[in-house]
């Protein structure tokens, strides 16, 4: 029987990505034509013609904006979590801030979605080594699981010890169950395959090769998407070249990719995951060793 792997939707707009930082001021997202909505139905349309659930995690400033598209998703039979409110960097916040943007980016998804939302996953995979206080303000906040830690070594994030397998994380204020983005290792050396750009930038038999590992090993997968990667008509940004090759690049080869993956591997949702019989969850995994050491061990 094959394993059922997970799929999650990053729910924000085109306007929202980290990247643009420098060009898009905050104060200024109300100004800008949304496309949020269009793009999540194509996400919705497609999952459903695959028979396929999916998480969905989003930005609290979404729901409040467009609460059509919360009740939209969750009515399809999918699960509704937070991506914080404002797609602000772990890395930027201070706990207080951090606290603050988890409790109102929650408690608006229920208010608008009806059902309990337990799952969180940080901008930019910005829960990175020294920033482990984030898993104590989530437990604090209600939240039950992370999807926040990318299991390489990259400048900007990645948490290269963690293990890259559903895990729990201790914690003394209790345990938070962990589901890292999906790597493979090439070369010897442990790399991403979970979706998002790489699903751009990278073959697509590098996506499948992780995804026919986890079928074998039979531990669920994590893929991600963000909406705005299928959409080839949204505005352009004026940013740096290297920016513009990494946002907008291969955009027109998405849609048929994700048709492909859909039709060679089973997807659910990780509260679909969470409700099964669980023996492929490892519980008894520490929280990863980040000292310098084991990051240089990769």
């Amino acid at each position: 029987m094959a394993t059922e792997h997970v799929f999650t939707v990053d729910v924000e707009d085109y306007f929202q990505v980290y990247a643009f930082e420098g060009v898009v001021d905050r104060s200024a997202w109300d100004g800008y034509p949304s496309r949020v909505a269009r793009n999540t139905d194509v996400i919705l349309d497609l999952l459903a013609r695959h028979n396929a659930r999916g998480t969905f995690f989003t930005l609290g400033w979404v729901a409040d904006r467009h609460p059509e598209i919360v009740r939209k998703i969750a009515d399809a039979g999918h699960e509704i979590a937070s991506h914080g409110w404002w797609h602000r960097k772990i890395t930027s916040l201070t706990p207080a801030q951090f606290r603050e943007d988890a409790h109102a980016s929650r408690a608006i998804l229920e208010q608008v979605s009806g059902h309990p939302v337990v799952g969180y996953r940080a901008p930019s995979f910005s829960i990175t080594p020294g920033n482990e206080w984030a898993f104590d303000v989530l437990l604090e906040t209600g939240y039950r699981y992370d999807s926040s830690l990318f299991p390489i070594n990259r400048s900007n994030y990645g948490y290269p010890t963690t293990p890259p397998l559903p895990h729990l994380i201790h914690r003394t204020a209790g345990d938070l169950m962990e589901f890292p983005l999906t790597t493979t290792r090439f070369l010897g050396k442990r790399i991403p395959a979970a979706g998002g750009g790489y699903l751009r930038h990278f073959p697509y038999s590098i996506i499948r090769k992780a995804f026919r590992e986890k079928d074998h090993s039979g531990i669920p997968g994590v893929f991600y998407i963000h909406p705005w990667e299928i959409d080839e008509d949204q505005p352009r940004m004026p940013v740096p070249w290297l920016t513009t090759v990494r946002h907008y690049r291969n955009i027109s080869k998405v849609l048929p990719r994700l048709e492909r993956l859909l039709g060679e591997f089973k997807f659910t949702s990780i509260a679909q995951r969470l409700a099964g019989d669980g023996k492929w969850f490892r519980a008894t995994s520490p929280l990863p060793d980040v000292s310098p050491q084991a990051v240089a061990r990769g």
